[in-house]
């Protein structure tokens, strides 16, 4: 480099180098220099995994340097504020620490901070690998995660519905059973097929009352109603807002 300059007629600057930034080999679990040689991912690569650019430059801006005074405690910056805040002197000497679960952390904070229709935006073509049908619209069923890649998986049962077993019906915290839930259901049913409005505060307010006329908590009778519009324990919006998007024909 040096020589380079010298040739150019330049000056030669001052070199300041990062240290090294280690990662836990997820095949060993040893500790290592992370490198694109060992398969450790690039921005391009995160990128592709479905992080948002902006949570990455924060949380790698914070790999090896911190902010002084005031600003010390803080995590979450704009590439201009962290421009503003960057001073040489925050440079640390000692090695840092690629943790994918922080980046995580990071990445799920800037995707909540999206205003809806921005987070829609960026969801839709996600949403679109897992749910074709158009009829469906992907802002209603945008589904909040840690990165945008998760959200296939979380909502392709609105195309269809998937094979899983009656024991998804159990759950102790709801006080539900395959019993249980079949009488819930049982009750669901014409409840909700006789709504003269598919609204979702219509739907809503149908299950509590019901809920209230059974005898039973609220989410006694929401959880096998959702388990049966999904077939997933874990879904991007409850029981009402699941019916509200699937229509009353499918319901």
């Amino acid at each position: 480099y040096n020589l380079l300059y010298e040739a150019f007629g330049w000056e030669i600057p001052t070199y300041v180098h990062c240290a090294s930034v280690m990662i836990t080999d997820p095949d060993t679990g040893t500790v290592r220099k992370m490198s694109k040689r060992k398969g450790d991912p690039s921005y391009e690569d995160l990128m592709a995994q479905g992080y948002l650019s902006e949570a990455v430059v924060n949380y790698v801006a914070l790999l090896g340097w911190a902010p002084h005074g005031a600003l010390s405690e803080r995590e979450f910056f704009t590439l201009p504020e962290l421009v503003d805040a960057f001073d040489i002197s925050g440079i640390s000497k000692s090695p840092s620490a690629f943790d994918m679960d922080k980046l995580n952390y990071f990445n799920a904070a800037y995707l909540r901070a999206m205003s809806p229709d921005e987070f829609a935006q960026a969801a839709e073509p996600y949403i679109r690998q897992a749910v074709k049908n158009p009829a469906y619209n992907p802002a209603a069923i945008a589904a909040r995660c840690e990165k945008l890649t998760d959200i296939p998986e979380k909502v392709d049962f609105f195309d269809a519905l998937p094979e899983y077993s009656a024991e998804l019906f159990t759950n102790k915290k709801s006080k539900t059973t395959p019993e249980v839930s079949l009488n819930m259901l049982q009750a669901a049913a014409p409840a909700l097929a006789a709504l003269p409005g598919w609204t979702q505060e219509a739907i809503h307010d149908t299950l509590i009352s019901l809920a209230g006329q059974l005898g039973v908590k609220n989410a006694t009778l929401m959880w096998p109603v959702r388990i049966a519009l999904a077939g997933k324990a874990v879904t991007p919006g409850g029981a009402g807002e699941i019916c509200h998007i699937l229509g009353r024909d499918e319901t």
